[in-house]
């Protein structure tokens, strides 16, 4: 028998085509990508040459664009149910609190799956497995949700809960599902690309690793350890679709493809109408131009965010600061050159959250800068928590990225000068994932929210045009 595996990751709320980021011979090109009618589509086409096909989301679905934001997540139940989704797992998708994911979860057609969250009693949170069976093929799926919700996130996200890495129990969990009769055994993680192929070392008896939350796009399977780990880039740009041909049910051989979602693919008029419902009341933020970009601005890169550039811009105008810091977010789309709406700016930052100013020391900033860059590029990948480089304005940080925790930053340059540690700074930012409430003094939130600031200064700066360089640089 033919067996299709469908997968979507790391969504983010873009339920429309949307500008999305590639590469040709003349470097980066912005193209139209993605949307829920055209997945919806190509996802019909698979299932009606194959009804032996299963189609899983690998989390941050719930979250990442106002309309999304807005409705607390309820704005794509819908969607997602039409889909008919077999599984999903989590990470933003936890952004509103535990309650109301358990709220949104009772309203999908389908679990949200997470063998590695635990409730304060010891008890799972989320359905740890499933179980599906296609022409007599029994199909386990063990789901794991990012195991950083409780370390790095906003703490309502993870209130009341405890995530793991999943490695412990992951073997118990293979164990059950094959007593019960799977013959393969599918690993929907969304932990990460690198801590997927460490787990996956480290476990046997996993056939797919359908991996999440690092944006990867992996066009061939790799195999890890006997697992075929596939992973599908961002915003809904790729439908992954895994083609198994299996005997005896066994499987005996793989054939992957990474499917771009575009205008040459079928479009499903149902989900269409559902999303153009969901954006008519956001026509005009869509459409109205605030600014113009003279380069395309994205934060595709781990280092240095053109997108970013144009956010903590802002958040310096705002404050009357010449330091700046951000997380290192991954979703947003891209930018294009050209004009830059209201809309582009609830991307940058959905939750739009309030403009804060601290006081930091020089050495609290290297250790800031220091604890990030272990997070991100930590030598064991279940030590990596976050997601790329925290973003900052108006600091030089030249460092060596192979050296080990806490030795990693060379310089850090303000003004042409190296920073003073015994000197005390003002900086700007947003969320305590720009900067964590551990560090500095006097810390106040303005009135000012992110969007508004980004408004405001490109009022004064209608045109923005980012650096060269970056403020990280590796020597």
């Amino acid at each position: 028998m033919k067996l299709n595996i469908l997968f979507i990751n790391d969504v983010h709320g873009y339920i429309a085509p949307h500008p999305e980021l590639f590469y040709n011979e003349t470097g980066q090109v912005v193209e139209t990508a993605g949307g829920y009618a055209y997945i919806a589509g190509y996802v019909e086409e698979i299932r009606k040459a194959n009804p032996n096909t299963l189609f899983f989301d690998g989390g941050d679905t719930l979250h990442g664009t106002k309309p999304l934001v807005d409705s607390d997540g309820k704005a794509v139940v819908p969607i997602l149910n039409a889909l008919k989704l077999d599984a999903l797992v989590g990470h933003w998708d936890f952004a509103y609190g535990p309650d109301r994911l358990k709220d949104l979860d009772r309203q999908l057609d389908f679990p949200v799956l997470g063998c590695n969250v635990y409730s304060e009693d010891g008890s799972n949170f989320l359905q740890p497995t499933a179980m599906y069976e296609k022409a007599g093929l029994k199909i386990g799926v063990i789901g794991i949700c990012a195991m950083i919700v409780d370390k790095v996130m906003p703490e309502k996200m993870s209130k009341g809960l405890k995530f793991t890495s999943g490695l412990d129990e992951i073997p118990q969990h293979i164990k059950n599902l094959k007593a019960k009769g799977s013959d393969i055994i599918i690993l929907l993680s969304h932990n990460g690309f690198p801590q997927d192929v460490e787990l996956l070392k480290k476990v046997e008896g996993i056939d797919i690793c359908l991996s999440a939350h690092t944006h990867n796009r992996i066009y061939k399977s790799i195999e890890i350890n006997g697992t075929r780990v596939v992973q599908c880039g961002c915003h809904g740009a790729f439908v992954g679709n895994f083609t198994l041909e299996v005997e005896d049910k066994k499987i005996k051989g793989y054939d992957y493809e990474l499917v771009k979602m575009d205008a040459t693919l079928p479009k499903n008029t149902e989900v269409d109408a559902m999303v153009q419902n969901i954006l008519k009341p956001y026509h005009q933020m869509r459409t109205v131009t605030l600014g113009i970009t003279t380069e395309i601005l994205h934060r595709y890169n781990t280092i240095n965010s053109t997108l970013d550039e144009l956010l903590l811009s802002a958040i310096a105008h705002s404050t009357k600061t010449e330091i700046a810091f951000s997380n290192g977010w991954r979703y947003g789309s891209p930018i294009p050159k050209g004009n830059i709406t209201e809309n582009d700016l609830y991307n940058i930052v959905p939750m739009n959250p309030p403009v804060s100013t601290v006081e930091l020391t020089g050495a609290e900033i290297k250790e800031m800068l220091e604890e990030n860059l272990e997070r991100t590029f930590c030598c064991n990948p279940l030590g990596q928590m976050g997601g790329y480089v925290k973003r900052c304005l108006g600091l030089q940080v030249n460092f060596r990225i192979e050296n080990p925790k806490g030795h990693r930053i060379q310089e850090i340059y303000f003004k042409s000068e190296h920073i003073h540690f015994e000197k005390t700074y003002k900086v700007g930012f947003v969320t305590t994932q720009g900067v964590a409430g551990k560090y500095g003094k006097n810390r106040k939130r303005q009135e000012q929210k992110a969007v508004a600031a980004m408004k405001d200064y490109l009022k004064k700066n209608p045109v923005f045009t980012p650096s060269k360089i970056g403020s990280y640089r590796l020597v």
